[in-house]
């Protein structure tokens, strides 16, 4: 039997851990239910765990019985935490919180890394080097792969890891069982730049007498899309979208201040540092011409997720391997999304990527995206990222790092 047999043995005790996990969701760095789990799911394994103390993380070692002096070391991440979002799905294991939802489907990916722990534990005997179980909370704009990396979970084992790998599901794009990455930037950096345009509030009917921050705060907003297309390369983009402005309360009173704020999104670390820059001079630049004060604030949140070449051919040679030829997609371009695995990628070698499971009866092409409060994905392929986990693990264990 293959370890994807293997898998598909558990399937219904996966499917009933992740829709445990989904039924329960929690959000940001304090996840004490599903910490809790975690930790029971792995009792009675070969593993060395340990959680975290200030935030709830799981780091969890499986040492390698066919290990030599010059093992390698390699890290499997799952992370664990939920959206505040209102689920939509209609599902009978819908979550039973009436804001929080697993709406990103890092359930699943719970679920595989426990299953992926598993395998590797009864074939421990294979294994020529450790495996680092990385079970994180906080991806979801709380940054909690930074806080692992500064805990030490790079060197959980003893050594530095040599390996990483992340696998992502994807609830739309994606046909469903499909795995895909690419080489190089695989994932945008994500920042959030911020701004309160100050002025003197009046009568609508007499702007002369008052000082309007709204005109000069919707002149930054159209700015900032110029500076987008004529001062970045096409060809290493960046995207501005403004989410949220804020200014006045009734038609015919001029306020004092203005206020927006907007996601920043770039492909390279060269544009990543640059843009942030530029945001902020061209918002005091157009203050200054209306005689405003303004407090613009670029704040860096993920740095751009570039995968290792390599490590991208070591994951596509698995999955072909495992799946077949067919199984596996080289993305055309980086998503616009972002994820704090680039913390990780920072520091080793790696690739993140990605799984599709969406369900049978929609389209990828039109089904609900992540994070949508009617995102839903399929179950039924958790052996597969559950089996390219562990197969990943016990090839680039058996690959020497030159």
């Amino acid at each position: 039997m293959t370890l994807l047999d293997d898998a598909r043995a558990m399937n219904d005790d996966l499917v009933q851990l992740r829709r445990r996990l989904h039924r329960q969701p929690e959000v940001g760095l304090t996840l004490p239910r599903t910490q809790e789990t975690v930790v029971a799911e792995l009792d009675g394994l070969p593993l060395d765990v340990t959680t975290g103390t200030d935030v709830s993380s799981v780091t969890a070692v499986l040492r390698g019985s066919a290990a030599g002096p010059s093992a390698t070391t390699v890290l499997l991440r799952g992370d664990m935490d939920a959206l505040p979002v209102q689920e939509h799905t209609g599902l009978d294991y819908a979550s039973t919180t009436g804001d929080t939802m697993h709406a990103c489907g890092h359930d699943l990916h719970t679920t595989m890394l426990v299953g992926a722990a598993r395998l590797l534990s009864a074939h421990r005997d294979r294994l020529q080097g450790d495996v680092v179980f990385m079970f994180q909370p906080g991806e979801e704009g709380y940054d909690g792969a930074r806080h692992m990396v500064e805990a030490g979970v790079l060197d959980a084992s003893g050594t530095r890891v040599d390996a990483a790998l992340a696998l992502h599901v994807t609830s739309s794009f994606l046909p469903p069982g499909m795995l895909a990455t690419r080489p190089g930037t695989v994932m945008s950096a994500a920042d959030v730049l911020r701004v309160t345009v100050r002025g003197a509030g009046g009568h609508g009917s007499a702007p002369h007498h008052a000082n309007d921050p709204i005109p000069a705060a919707c002149a930054m907003v159209t700015a900032l899309q110029t500076l987008v297309t004529r001062h970045f390369d096409v060809f290493d983009p960046v995207v501005i979208t403004v989410g949220a402005f804020h200014a006045g309360t009734v038609h015919n009173v001029i306020p004092d201040s203005a206020y927006f704020e907007a996601t920043v999104r770039s492909f390279s670390a060269t544009s990543h540092a640059r843009i942030l820059e530029e945001t902020v001079k061209v918002c005091r630049g157009i203050a200054t011409a209306h005689g405003l004060d303004v407090d613009a604030e670029a704040t860096q949140l993920y740095p751009v997720t570039v995968n290792d070449a390599r490590e991208v051919d070591d994951f596509a040679h698995v999955v072909r391997e495992v799946h077949g030829e067919e199984r596996y997609i080289e993305l055309p371009h980086p998503l616009t999304g972002s994820e704090d695995f680039s913390r990780v990628l920072d520091e080793v070698p790696g690739t993140m990527a990605f799984l599709g499971t969406c369900l049978p009866e929609r389209d990828p092409l039109s089904a609900p995206y992540n994070h949508s409060p009617e995102a839903a994905f399929d179950d039924a392929l958790l052996p597969v990222g559950t089996a390219t986990y562990a197969e990943w693990a016990l090839y680039r264990l058996g690959r020497r790092t030159p």
